[in-house]
């Protein structure tokens, strides 16, 4: 017999899969100090992983991830200092392992590291114990390198498999950073079942490579001028500001970290900056505190 079509499907079945992870309670606390916005910068430092993950062993790829680790994290280390502004570096293990100096710079100038896969693989690709292992092998690894263990995640690509959630619980990560259901914090829930993983949502409006990604064999171009997506995301920011709730932001080294791009990231920094009622704060700040909300 044929596996039925999804027009086919009976109600516990489709019911069955939108609940195999879900949004439950709204987790917007109250920020410190009295803070009207929460501002939570995020870079992935994918650099020469994606490449090497698909097979792709030759210069040409491999060069430009190595952009984002030779130059990308060099400048967004200094406006991040020249700002005072923490933020959260979600880090393949293997480009830890290529770059560890660059890993231990973050954690030593107070930003946090957090798990981002083993080699940037696609989760939902993976058996349940291969996605375990990688994920597991991946925290050993930060924190052989920074002396801290992460307590959160992003998933490579946002790529979030039935055994995901399952498996981040086992291994004691606090928090996820991949799911879109919210503008704000929320607590996922596991068939039905609330986890108190608390998830820091995403979305591709506050990414930078659906923008300036470029594929020279694909369909992939950067169409968007820099100044255009320095616009939205005020435009993100302001809103998120007059709703009292978090402006989360994803960047990538190798993406951001080209000249007429890390404008867009000063620019923008400046002028949240020139806001006094904003707390900057790095993502395992913001589910540690949406974590309070949790009965």
């Amino acid at each position: 017999m044929s596996e039925q079509e999804p027009w086919q499907w009976d109600e516990p079945v489709w019911r069955g899969h939108v609940d195999r992870v879900r949004a439950g309670r709204a987790l917007t606390p109250a920020w410190p100090d009295g803070k009207r916005v929460a501002v939570a910068l995020s870079f992935d430092s994918d650099h020469e992983t994606i490449p090497l993950r698909d097979g792709e062993t030759r210069p040409g790829k491999l060069a430009q991830g190595q952009y984002g680790s030779r130059v990308g994290a060099r400048r967004i280390l200094a406006v991040l200092e020249k700002f005072g502004v923490p933020a959260s570096f979600y880090v393949p293990a293997v480009s830890a392992l290529l770059h560890p100096e660059e890993v231990r710079d973050y954690a030593a100038a107070g930003h946090e590291v957090a798990a981002h896969g083993w080699i940037h693989e696609r989760n939902t690709l993976l058996t349940p114990a291969d996605e375990r292992d990688l994920l597991a092998r991946s925290l050993d690894t930060l924190e052989q390198l920074t002396g801290t263990r992460p307590v959160g995640m992003r998933t490579p690509s946002w790529d979030f498999s039935d055994d995901t959630l399952r498996i981040a619980l086992e291994l004691g990560l606090r928090y996820d950073s991949s799911l879109m259901a919210d503008d704000d914090c929320y607590e996922l829930v596991a068939d039905g079942e609330p986890t108190g993983m608390v998830e820091v949502p995403v979305e591709w409006i506050r990414d930078d490579a659906p923008y300036w990604m470029m594929e020279r064999f694909g369909s992939l171009r950067p169409y968007t001028p820099p100044r255009s997506v320095l616009q939205l995301w005020i435009d993100e920011f302001d809103e998120a500001r007059a709703d009292g709730g978090l402006f989360q932001l994803t960047m990538h080294p190798h993406v951001i970290g080209h000249r007429s791009r890390m404008v867009v990231l000063r620019e923008l920094l400046r002028y949240i900056a020139s806001h006094d009622d904003v707390w900057f704060a790095t993502h395992q700040q913001v589910a540690d505190l949406a974590r309070t909300k949790l009965p």
